[in-house]
């Protein structure tokens, strides 16, 4: 089978690193699956293509110009084309309503992931409903929690065309990963604490929350440092909350960066703030990685972190209660130690790359037997 992704790429997160996981899998499988990953004008951001063709992926740029660029349906036909592909897999709302144009009255079987919609403006909002009204044409619908789920069905979606699967990660990067980033934030003080937050910078990660909680954990623990791995539209609001609250020697927010496994090995508690989630590849892969985790139970979040087992979950949106339980971690090596393990052993059992692949691989053949009768 030759599954092409299509994909607008806003840098390396979590709908990438589904994108190469599928990838890896199904090729070790004998299957092929190739990238086709938005080029635009404004803002290129094609480090997703540089990434899979490094790590010997087919990828494929599709020139896109503008909000709405006519010739993509056409570039995106001609991938189809010379790729020989059986399924068109869109990820986003932009790959999926260019897919709707470029392939109605097509046989190619079309499939999306619905990772997550974030209504922050109108013009997300707007995004979004488009979206899932173009989504009811699509042969498979993935949605990857059962928040996302229930907004595909009550957008009319038909709940024969919709399939909940949980993202999956491989585990062989994280394990025994050597945390040269700790020498990178903190050298010459290996006994300084280190608490990380790994995702875009934007509103529903609640990074701002994770930096007023950050400011009152260092009232009582001075040493203990903080940094947020990632990049996104919040950037300068964040950097003033920073000189707000008077924590630039304590919180640093580093930018985008390759080789995570480093630096999830380099972390000795992991948070996720967010507000709203579908499930985050960087929880995957920081408990994949053995991270004691705080996390906030929003999306599918709470059927991997297991409040007490697995992690610790608390409510969103509550810096005081956050800054508590990175105290509590932070002073308890051997709870941090339990649900590392506990973490990474849960990751092996339920979410392995391999189980979500096979698991996809079910929505292809649906797909496409679906485009066959019809």
């Amino acid at each position: 089978m030759r599954v092409l992704h299509i994909i607008s790429s806003g840098g390396m997160y979590g709908a990438e690193a589904v994108i190469l996981n599928l990838s890896h899998t199904l090729n070790a499988g004998g299957h092929s699956s190739i990238l086709g990953v938005f080029s635009n004008d404004a803002n290129a951001n094609i480090e997703l293509h540089a990434a899979a063709t490094s790590q010997g992926i087919e990828s494929h740029l599709i020139p896109c110009s503008g909000q709405m660029d006519r010739t993509v349906g056409t570039k995106i036909r001609a991938l189809i084309a010379a790729t020989h592909s059986d399924v068109v897999h869109a990820h986003g709302y932009k790959a999926d309503i260019y897919c709707y144009f470029a392939l109605r009255g097509k046989r190619v079987a079309r499939v999306s992931t619905c990772h997550t919609w974030y209504d922050n403006d109108w013009k997300v909002t707007l995004y979004g409903k488009i979206d899932r009204f173009v989504l009811r044409s699509f042969d498979g619908v993935v949605a990857v929690s059962d928040e996302v789920k229930r907004e595909l069905l009550q957008a009319g979606v038909s709940a024969e065309k919709v399939s909940l699967i949980r993202n999956g990660i491989d585990l062989t990067p994280f394990a025994g990963a050597d945390p040269t980033f700790r020498d990178e934030l903190e050298p010459g003080h290996p006994e300084r604490l280190i608490v990380g937050l790994v995702g875009r910078l934007s509103k529903e990660k609640g990074v701002d929350v994770f930096i007023r909680a950050a400011a009152l954990v260092v009232q009582q623990m001075p040493e203990t440092r903080f940094v947020v791995i990632g990049d996104g539209e919040d950037r300068e609001l964040l950097e003033a909350l920073i000189d707000e609250l008077g924590v630039r020697f304590s919180v640093r927010l580093v930018g985008p960066r390759s080789g995570m496994a480093s630096i999830y090995a380099s972390l000795d508690v992991m948070v996720s703030a967010s507000r709203k989630e579908g499930l985050p590849m960087a929880i995957l892969e920081g408990l994949a990685s053995a991270r004691p985790l705080i996390a906030t139970p929003v999306g599918a979040v709470a059927s991997v972190v297991r409040d007490g087992e697995t992690g610790l979950l608390i409510a969103p949106g509550d810096p005081v209660l956050l800054a508590a339980t990175i105290v509590r971690l932070l002073e308890d090596a051997e709870l941090r130690r339990r649900l590392g393990e506990a973490g990474r052993k849960v990751i092996a059992e339920e979410f392995s790359a391999t189980r979500m692949t096979a698991e996809y691989l079910q929505v292809y053949e649906a797909a496409i037997a679906k485009r066959g009768r019809a």
